[in-house]
């Protein structure tokens, strides 16, 4: 019996072939291909799992205090100037729901530093402080 499900990790290898640009927090996720029986062929992504989370005391992040009105996608935009990257400030803080980041005001959280937790911050890095 053949496996239905394979990789296509070389599409990574060929520029323009991956479906999700750079900033994408899905560009470093693998295409798969998944067969039917009937030889039908369809790639999705498959699932992208967090980086983990850096030990106490790391300098990968800088701390942030949330102030009443932000939202994740504001600091984004403050930190990295785009503010599709918020995702990299959820990934850096251990929340399911990214509102949950700034819905408290007085809470900590932490921002990627240039070249720290998760994979760095290649399109801009931590501005505003």
């Amino acid at each position: 019996m053949t496996e239905p499900y394979e990789g296509t990790g070389p599409l990574d290898a060929i520029p323009g072939a991956h479906p999700y640009p750079r900033s994408s927090r899905y560009h470093d996720a693998v295409i798969a291909v998944h067969r039917a029986a009937d030889g039908t062929e369809v790639r999705y992504t498959e699932r992208r799992l967090l980086p983990p989370l850096p030990d106490p005391g790391d300098e990968e992040t800088a701390p942030h205090t949330v102030a009443d009105g932000e939202r994740p996608d504001l600091l984004a935009q403050r930190y990295f100037g785009d503010p599709s990257q918020w995702w990299r400030i959820a990934d850096a803080n251990p929340v399911l729901d990214p509102a949950e980041l700034t819905d408290e005001p007085g809470r900590e959280i932490d921002v990627p530093l240039p070249g720290g937790f998760p994979h760095g911050t290649a399109q801009g890095g931590l501005r505003g402080r």
